[in-house]
């Protein structure tokens, strides 16, 4: 992959889920096996309601999010509640692309493993270290 959409246009949602399916995909054991549930949403920018939730005043801010609770956390006995998601934020994710001149591959790869650190209670070491391990693979 190039890291970047045909000349002329930005990436779309599907090339953005493209990018953070081969990252998951591309992850080694424990990781992989405690993915299979989670649900990857690509959206333009985050709702209102959740960067007001996060303090978060301009919607290019946020690129990312995760819902749920850390493996760690996670309990038996809890039914009916939403499966785990981790959230994109397209539009966000493409201003820092051209912001930082970084390839979108790796923003995505980046951005997509900072949020699944967070479904494992990474801590941000642990998951450059992860990022490392998956980005040089």
């Amino acid at each position: 992959m190039d890291g970047q959409g045909a000349i002329g246009t930005a990436p779309d949602a599907a090339a953005i889920e493209a990018i953070a399916r081969a990252t998951i995909a591309a992850l080694p054991e424990p990781f992989a096996s405690h993915l299979t549930d989670i649900v990857l949403i690509i959206e333009e920018v985050a709702e209102d309601h959740v960067l007001a939730n996060l303090g978060i005043e301009h919607p290019l801010d946020l690129t990312g999010l995760y819902h749920g609770n850390p493996v760690g956390q996670k309990s038996s006995t809890e039914s009916g509640s939403l499966p785990d998601r981790i959230h994109l934020y397209r539009r966000a994710i493409l201003d820092e692309w051209i912001e930082t001149d970084v390839r979108l591959d790796d923003l995505v790869a980046h951005v997509t493993i900072h949020e699944i650190g967070h479904h494992f209670g990474l801590s941000d070491d642990d998951m450059h270290a992860l990022e490392d391990l998956v980005t040089d693979a």
